[in-house]
């Protein structure tokens, strides 16, 4: 820190971290709205259940270190700002129905414009900027009016809550729940055989305790100035674009270094794959919808506090009360959106 800047660390351990994401969605096919269509429309839950794989090292990872003084998650704003429950399913039921609409997440997004998908980059821009169209512009009064956010006055997490009411480790309540995550990915004996993903998503759990941990360091030594801070890809997207417009409208943050480490790292698998090709889109309803389905998620992520990754994978991994409750909606909102779509390509 004698010769970085604190933003330019953060940047660092965000790009790190990214890196490891993006090969975990191309190498390991991990990927919100893939597990959903492929688990409900396609007999194949292996996507879906990875999912057990990577909440069970993310949690196991974030208590142990915390356990160890190496990650201190009671600082990430899933924590620090009082659970709205109104907002987590206003918003998750906005983000997984835009998700289904815009055919990826926000980070699904990244990885396939990392693939050459330059569709994807209008999504990404899209929701970026209806993010911050929500968070600090025209729509933020409203916002704040029906979704008020209160600094947290109690611990705002399922393991903490039931710490500061039994005296007991944090630790102690989150490694069954780590358990009974993994044995859930684990029973499905497709997913047990597949090692090449299993291991990706061991990764991706791995990437989101190294954030946890490098930000803390961060935020000790640099007094505060930086933040605790997971993956997560709503409000990111929006702080990238300002910071490549102009270098100056908040600066280089951890969400500038994991915005690009995503990219980077699907570059990569992609090109490992043999999966990068250049695609455009070629039907103007289609852009019309993907479009739309940015806005929404733009809109519904930042209501929620978080994405697909932000909420249920970062949030869930710290156990936030927000988090099993935004993610359900997610993928409500994405299975009604996907029914609705599949259903209109059906024939008469």
């Amino acid at each position: 820190m004698e010769h970085l800047p604190v933003g330019v660390l953060a940047a660092l351990v965000g790009l790190i971290g990214g890196v490891v994401l993006g090969l975990a969605a191309r190498l390991g096919d991990f990927c919100t709205l893939g597990a959903l269509e492929s688990a409900a429309y396609g007999e194949d839950q292996r996507r879906l259940r990875l999912w057990g794989v990577v909440l069970a090292v993310g949690i196991t990872g974030s208590f142990l270190a915390e356990a160890l003084g190496w990650a201190d998650i009671t600082h990430s704003f899933y924590h620090t700002i009082q659970w709205s429950p109104l907002s987590s399913i206003v918003g998750g039921l906005l983000f997984g129905y835009g998700m289904a609409l815009a055919g990826n997440c926000g980070f699904g997004a990244l990885v396939r414009f990392g693939g050459g998908d330059l569709r994807a980059l209008v999504v990404v821009v899209v929701m970026g900027i209806f993010a911050f169209v929500t968070l600090s512009g025209p729509l933020a009064h409203l916002r704040l009016l029906i979704f008020a956010q209160e600094p947290a006055t109690s611990p705002q997490g399922i393991a903490h809550w039931l710490s500061a009411r039994s005296g007991l480790s944090p630790l102690v309540f989150a490694l069954p729940i780590a358990a009974g995550f993994l044995a859930w990915g684990l029973a499905y004996k497709p997913l047990r055989t597949d090692k090449r993903r299993i291991a990706w998503g061991v990764a991706a759990g791995l990437a989101v305790v190294w954030c946890l941990i490098g930000t803390s360091w961060l935020f000790a030594e640099s007094m505060g100035e930086t933040g605790v801070e997971a993956p997560s890809f709503t409000a990111p997207l929006g702080r990238t674009i300002l910071y490549f417009m102009t270098s100056t409208a908040g600066g280089i943050t951890f969400s500038v270094g994991l915005v690009g480490g995503v990219l980077i790292g699907a570059l990569m698998g992609s090109l490992i794959r043999g999966l990068f090709r250049w695609e455009a889109c070629e039907d103007p309803r289609e852009l019309g919808r993907q479009v739309g389905g940015a806005a929404l998620m733009g809109i519904g992520g930042t209501i929620a506090l978080g994405c697909s990754i932000g909420q249920g994978v970062s949030a869930m991994s710290v156990l936030a009360f927000s988090a099993p409750v935004t993610l359900a909606a997610i993928v409500i909102g994405g299975l009604i959106g996907l029914r609705q779509l599949i259903h209109g390509f059906q024939p008469e």
